[in-house]
């Protein structure tokens, strides 16, 4: 039987692939406030604003690709029972070949009606005010904002319960519950921790390796470490 190993990926996976992120310095994406494009309350606000924010975020999966950390996470697959648990919004892995992904924010190519969360759409082109679900409610993105509950927490815990390896890579671990995943891991289980600017873990019980590097070059590394 294959080993269980987990990903715990987030921003800074994609952005060898030139998919911006928000967590450096000023705290803004793509020049705007977060709260203004990821929060309810932003969408309460300008509507707008929001879904054009979103728009050109698809529009720009179309322009990047996956990146060699990407396709190494899905080669593993040879060798490994790999899951995925990703913060981003992005279709990057499942481009790289990985086949079990499990996106804890949302997707970036599917859409949900404001008044049923369960009512998701694949969607890969603009979506505008008056695009609506069958009964007539407004379609919004499939993201999970700042102030909405994580409705795959439960299912990403479950996972990560069960790694016999776990591989943190370019997160922040400042973005809670997902920061709080490597938590669940048992005592014994080896975790590798890739970022370019990696958080200072304290309290964690199992075997650490930190590595200050790109996703790239952190799973180059680690590939030949795991056994």
């Amino acid at each position: 039987m294959k080993k269980k190993l987990v990903i715990l990926s987030g921003a800074g996976m994609s952005a060898e692939s030139g998919i911006k992120t928000f967590r450096d310095a000023d705290g803004l994406w793509e020049g705007h406030d977060i709260m203004e494009v990821a929060s309810p309350i932003g969408w309460d606000k300008n509507p707008e604003l929001v879904l054009d924010f979103y728009n050109k975020r698809r529009a720009q999966l179309f322009e990047v690709h996956p990146n060699r950390g990407h396709e190494i996470i899905a080669e593993l697959e040879n060798q490994f029972d790999v899951h995925v648990i990703t913060q981003n919004v992005d279709d990057l892995h499942e481009r790289a070949g990985s086949t079990n992904v499990l996106h804890l924010h949302g997707e970036l190519l599917k859409v949900r009606s404001i008044t049923n969360e369960n009512h998701i759409l694949d969607w890969k082109t603009d979506l505008i005010l008056g695009d609506t679900d069958k009964h007539g409610n407004q379609l919004r993105p499939h993201i999970v904002w700042f102030g909405e509950a994580v409705p795959a927490i439960d299912e990403a815990i479950d996972i990560v319960e069960t790694a016999d390896i776990l591989i943190v890579i370019g997160t922040s671990l400042q973005v809670y519950p997902a920061a709080g995943l490597m938590n669940y891991a048992k005592q014994d289980v080896p975790v590798y921790y890739i970022d370019l600017k990696p958080a200072t873990i304290y309290d964690l019980p199992n075997p650490l390796e930190v590595l200050s590097m790109t996703a790239s070059e952190g799973m180059e590394l680690v590939k030949g470490k795991l056994r």
